[in-house]
């Protein structure tokens, strides 16, 4: 990008009018995707909600309603631990086209178990990639159809620490879940880099672009009651990180950017301004482990196998 492009003036609370397109927000619930679904409704657009609990999903939507006067907003029942219920998923979207799809769902397990899905692979692993791997494969032809959609895939900060285990994917020789949840997050960022390759190379008009949150907490986070609620006494005590991280609406704003700004291109990577971890949102380098096309290579042929959707090449 540009150095006129990176100092051009994007406000965070005056985004521009998306009013006619389609997006899709997975995990749009709760957390980043419950703000990145928010902040997409404030432009007119139509938001979908892909989640797996319609009760979680109606709150979401009824808070963004309170928010959003007229948001255009709807559920997906949406399980990316199921692979096979994906395809179905997605002609259930009853939608002609389809602008951005944001790859946001995820699950970290924080106690020791290792856990699998019904297809045998393991939790964190299959949800937070192996999900998306496939549901992009059943989306591409609706990303297609739009005039330049984007894939908005969100890392985490805890990727930048990590390395891909080629010969363990799935952790089952060595399970540490910080670490595997870290390896998920790093799979879905190589994934969304060789995409934007792969789209290039097709000369396609879809776009893949990566985001992440930075540092986003939930105590620095506005409540959002019934969805999150924040005591007063919570956000006194996370004061002190405020300095240095900041809460999941903000968190959400380099994804955001990265499904509406004009200027956005295929392959960068988009977080907070400030080491990384909070303020406004920026371009920044993609570090040399997520761009290594040797690893993405073998990362796209053991998804293919693992999800069932051998010589995929992308979105046309």
């Amino acid at each position: 990008m540009s150095s006129a492009t990176q100092s051009r003036s994007w406000d965070v609370h005056r985004l521009p009018s998306a009013e006619g397109r389609n997006f899709l927000v997975t995990g749009g619930n709760a957390g980043i995707g419950y703000f990145t679904a928010e902040q997409l409704a404030a432009t007119g657009a139509v938001v979908v909600l892909g989640c797996r609990d319609r009760a979680k999903a109606e709150a979401a939507m009824a808070s963004i309603r309170s928010r959003v006067p007229g948001a255009r907003v709807r559920h997906l029942r949406l399980d990316l631990a199921d692979l096979s219920s994906l395809k179905a998923a997605v002609e259930g979207l009853d939608l002609d086209r389809l602008d951005a799809v944001v790859h946001n769902a995820g699950v970290a397990l924080d106690d020791p178990p290792r856990r699998e899905t019904a297809d045998g692979h393991e939790l964190m692993f299959a949800t937070n990639h192996l999900g998306h791997f496939a549901l992009t494969r059943w989306l591409a032809p609706l990303l297609s159809a739009a005039r330049a959609a984007r894939v908005v895939t969100v890392g985490s900060f805890a990727a930048r620490s990590e390395r891909l285990d080629l010969g363990d994917l799935q952790s089952a020789r060595d399970y540490r879940p910080k670490q595997t949840y870290g390896r998920s997050k790093l799979a879905q960022m190589s994934f969304g880099f060789e995409l934007d390759r792969r789209l290039r190379a097709a000369g396609s008009t879809v776009l893949s672009v990566v985001a992440h949150p930075g540092g986003a907490l939930d105590s620095l986070t506005p409540s959002r009651p019934p969805v999150h609620r924040t005591t007063s006494g919570a956000r006194l005590r996370a004061l002190p990180a405020a300095l240095l991280v900041q809460g999941k609406e903000a968190g959400a704003w380099p994804v955001v950017r990265a499904v509406l700004d004009p200027e956005v291109t295929g392959g960068q990577l988009w977080g907070p301004r400030v080491f990384g971890l909070r303020g406004t949102p920026r371009s920044e380098p993609v570090p040399s482990h997520m761009a290594d096309r040797a690893v993405a290579a073998q990362l796209w042929a053991a998804s293919e196998e693992l999800t069932g959707t051998a010589r995929w090449s992308g979105p046309a």
